[in-house]
């Protein structure tokens, strides 16, 4: 077992509050939901902590650190699958949705993360892979064994064409290869469009959504919070089967589709990202509906234009409530101009609200691989970039997903490239190898201190990934003895954030990019909230003239001066005010 220390080094800090910032914040929360501009911590159990000594992460081992996330701020966990799995995905290839995984641990062991959780403010989310079981799954198993049982529709299966071949030219979306795989006692092809042992489930079929529907209900009757819906633009596809389309050599790749992926080589018209599935979720709504403050959580990425499609996702009431798109997991460096263009283009399309965002998570990265790791002039950004975008970031309207480490600026651990394939965990990965850097180094566990090899994260003799040497040196333990060390960055930020009404609930205007300085503002009832941002690496100005009152925020740690009616920011510097048009 792993000891905690009586007095941990991480409890919550003391944080000045006005008592108008409350009574506006309550009335806030009164007009609108939690989930509307929460801030979601993810968690892949295997990697966050390990308390029965087996080199992985469990269910305890999130309660041991729940007073780690509320120091943080976090609104509310988002766990990454804790099922019954062979674990060939992460937990992504389930084979008992009801169930807890062994190397988990128990259902008792989740009803009492959920309990502690509640009882510290920290909503629960949890992951829901509905588009795809294992092919180890009972459901699989006694589809694929004739044309004629029970379960012989659940799946989506098709004949050959006459010379015996696939019957399209859809891909996998993981290994960029075929995506049907024969299956000799149906003497048909089925649909995988993850890994081949990740068969699709068939959505056109109304028992499939009845029983994912009951398994669902059992979630919530246990008190969830939220849903995470993975790959729910995946669950309808053509039911003509046509082959996707050819993608013309001018035309932009899909949004969230690395770029070396064969996938990028067609239209993601027919295989997925069917326009009918939008009425095919609500359903999903009707029965999320019925557990008052629980939300909906879809991952649209993969797609022709994530924003777009993500806000047809929650659009109106009968949809998701949130959907997480790609909009900032751009390859070029950021700037103001190109901040400003993703920012208005989810204002546009989110009319209704809904939007999250997402910088770093199990399949992208991490934020600090994002945007090339260099500005425009080719040079490495340097720490206060990081401190900067921890600010713009938690301005931006809507939900916001931070991934386990990132509030650490871990890097992605690098993949030796000497390493042999079969050392390799990540599926994607060891299919792609060498040509594709897969998702393990993004994956490896949380450093909580920087003692070596294993950071304080089990007694193992190693983890189940390796821990670099450069995360240790950004170990929780060393940062939180820092003031200004980037995680407790994120913890000023964070906790000032949920006292701001234009910032918990608020909407925005005002958008401009001028030169490499980003500025907006965010308001709700009597307060109005300016925000600017140097994106550059020399001093900016921003004029304040326009405004009657500018009161400065002095104590969030970020270096600014006045000179009249202008503000100078140093490179990559923050000012925010509380100001009257």
């Amino acid at each position: 077992m792993v000891k905690i220390a009586e007095k941990t080094w991480w409890r919550v800090p003391v944080i000045n509050r006005r008592n108008w910032q409350w009574e506006t914040q309550n009335q806030a929360t009164k007009d609108g939901e939690w989930w509307q501009n929460a801030v979601i911590y993810q968690i892949s159990p295997w990697s966050f902590l390990d308390t029965d000594g087996d080199g992985k992460g469990d269910l305890n081992g999130i309660v041991e650190r729940l007073d780690y996330l509320a120091s943080l701020g976090v609104d509310a966990l988002w766990l990454t699958p804790i099922y019954e799995s062979p674990m060939k995905d992460l937990g992504y290839d389930i084979t008992n949705m009801r169930k807890i995984g062994e190397p988990f641990g128990t259902m008792e062991d989740f009803q009492r993360l959920l309990d502690v959780a509640h009882a510290m403010k920290l909503k629960v989310i949890i992951d829901q892979v509905w588009n795809h079981t294992s092919d180890q799954h009972p459901w699989f198993q006694e589809s694929r064994s004739s044309r004629d049982n029970a379960k012989a529709d659940w799946y989506v299966w098709a004949d050959p064409k006459p010379d015996g071949s696939p019957p399209n030219n859809w891909l996998s979306s993981f290994t960029g290869k075929c995506a049907w795989q024969w299956n000799e006692p149906r003497q048909q092809y089925r649909l995988s469009s993850f890994l081949d042992s990740q068969p699709d489930l068939n959505w056109h079929n109304e028992e499939v959504v009845a029983a994912i529907l009951e398994r669902a209900k059992f979630w919530l009757d246990l008190g969830v919070d939220g849903l995470r819906v993975d790959a729910v633009n995946y669950f309808l596809h053509d039911d003509q089967l046509r082959d996707n389309p050819p993608r013309p050599e001018d035309a932009p790749l899909a949004d969230g589709v690395p770029v070396d992926n064969p996938l990028n080589s067609q239209i993601l018209k027919y295989s997925f990202n069917r326009p009918e599935t939008l009425d095919r979720i609500k359903p999903i709504r009707q029965l999320v509906d019925q557990y008052p403050g629980v939300v909906t959580l879809g991952e649209v990425t993969l797609c022709e234009d994530s924003i777009a499609l993500a806000s047809q996702y929650t659009a109106g009431k009968e949809r998701l409530h949130l959907a997480y798109q790609s909009g900032l997991l751009v390859a070029e460096p950021m700037t103001a101009e190109l901040m400003r263009d993703i920012l208005q283009k989810v204002v546009d399309n989110f009319v209704d609200g809904g939007t999250c965002w997402i910088v770093g998570n199990h399949d992208y990265g991490r934020l600090r691989c994002r945007w090339t790791e260099k500005d425009v002039n080719g040079n490495p950004y340097p720490e206060a970039f990081y401190h900067m975008m921890a600010a713009l970031l938690l301005s931006l309207p809507g939900a916001f997903c931070l991934w386990q480490g990132d509030e650490l600026g871990l890097p992605v651990a690098e993949i030796p490239e000497d390493i042999a394939p079969e050392q390799i965990k990540d599926p994607f990965g060891k299919t792609l190898y060498p040509e594709v850097v897969g998702r393990d180094g993004s994956r490896t566990p949380m450093p909580w201190t920087p003692a070596a090899p294993c950071g304080g994260f089990t007694t193992a003799e190693k983890p189940w990934l390796p821990i670099p040497d450069e995360h240790l040196a950004r170990s929780v333990y060393n940062q939180h003895r820092e003031a200004g060390s980037l995680l407790n960055t994120w913890r000023r930020l964070l906790h000032w954030r949920k006292n701001q009404p234009a910032l918990a609930a608020g909407h925005l205007e005002g958008l401009v990019a001028e030169g490499t300085v980003l500025a907006f503002s965010r308001y709700y009832g009597e307060q109005h909230l300016l925000c600017v941002f140097n994106i550059g690496d020399e001093p900016a100005h921003y004029d304040l003239a326009g405004y009657e009152r500018c009161e400065a925020v002095n104590h969030l740690a970020f270096d600014f001066s006045l000179d009249g009616n202008q503000v100078v920011l140093p490179p990559y510097g923050v000012f925010f005010a509380c100001i009257d048009l």
